[in-house]
């Protein structure tokens, strides 16, 4: 099966501003076709791409003020591919961070999940995360980290990514987020997601429940969501007028999505999975 994705952002640009976009699936990332294009009236912007050690694909430019037109599409296989990770990569992600603060969660994970290790600790955190935590869009904000869920008991799709890597990192377990296109997922957005390194792999560990792990397509990866934003921009101010964001499974030879009584249609949240 192959992941059709799709973004669309109209954006109001007040002035020369320095732009900077994380949209695009990431480098490892199987693409079979794929468009981006950033327009203002007659005008198209070529941006600079930066892609990361992780690779993270960042597109860069300087945008005039006006109405700016930005538009992606990708047809991604559903192959998975693998990419080695450094000593120097797992031990950044055992660090706190700005939003998973793992020194300030570090007693209660301690206390929560004491003795536990390995694939029993990655279940029960996933677990605990999904049964104390409310997903409640637009209530949360932007600045919200994992010590604020951890006392709200609420958040949207970020908000339980960094909970689950803040008490991952304190259980000496590396993990990391990922931002990503998320087929079938209700309301349809940019989705995070946690990934946690076990016996030399990552694995995802969605503790929304609001998407199948294995159709998930990599845009970006990082620390926390700071490493991970959309858009990122300096020097002036935007308003996001528009946003629309889409992701869906087709057969190859078809865009008909697959049944979704098909047998391996659910998925098994007690299982490892990997992300592509």
């Amino acid at each position: 099966m192959h992941r059709i994705v799709t973004a669309e952002l109209d954006l109001e640009l007040r002035a020369s501003i320095d732009l900077i976009f994380q949209i695009a699936v990431a480098q490892h990332a199987p693409v079979l076709s794929e468009n981006l294009t950033f327009s203002q009236g007659d005008r198209i912007y070529t941006p600079i791409e930066i892609i990361d050690q992780t690779g993270s694909r960042l597109h860069r430019f300087c945008g005039e003020p006006g109405v700016l037109e930005v538009r992606y599409d990708a047809v991604v296989d559903e192959q998975v591919t693998s990419r080695p990770t450094s000593d120097l990569e797992a031990i950044t992600y055992l660090r706190p961070s700005r939003y998973a603060q793992s020194d300030e969660v570090f007693s209660q994970a301690r206390r929560q999940f004491k003795g536990l290790v390995g694939e029993e600790l990655l279940l029960a955190v996933s677990e605990f995360v999904s049964e104390t935590v409310t997903y409640t869009p637009g209530l949360s904000l932007g600045t919200d980290s994992a010590v604020t869920t951890l006392m709200t008991g609420q958040g949207v799709c970020r908000d339980y990514a960094h909970l689950v890597i803040a008490l991952l990192r304190a259980m000496d377990v590396p993990a990391r987020y990922t931002a990503c296109y998320a087929p079938g997922l209700e309301p349809m957005d940019f989705h995070a997601v946690a990934e946690a390194y076990l016996e030399g792999a990552w694995y995802v560990i969605d503790a929304t429940r609001l998407a199948d792990r294995r159709s998930l397509v990599r845009i970006a990866t990082g620390r926390d969501a700071a490493d991970c934003a959309f858009l990122s921009y300096h020097g002036g101010n935007l308003s996001l007028d528009r946003m629309r964001v889409d992701a869906r499974i087709a057969s190859p030879d078809t865009d008909a999505a697959p049944e979704a009584s098909a047998p391996d249609a659910v998925d098994d949240f007690a299982s490892l999975v990997q992300l592509a």
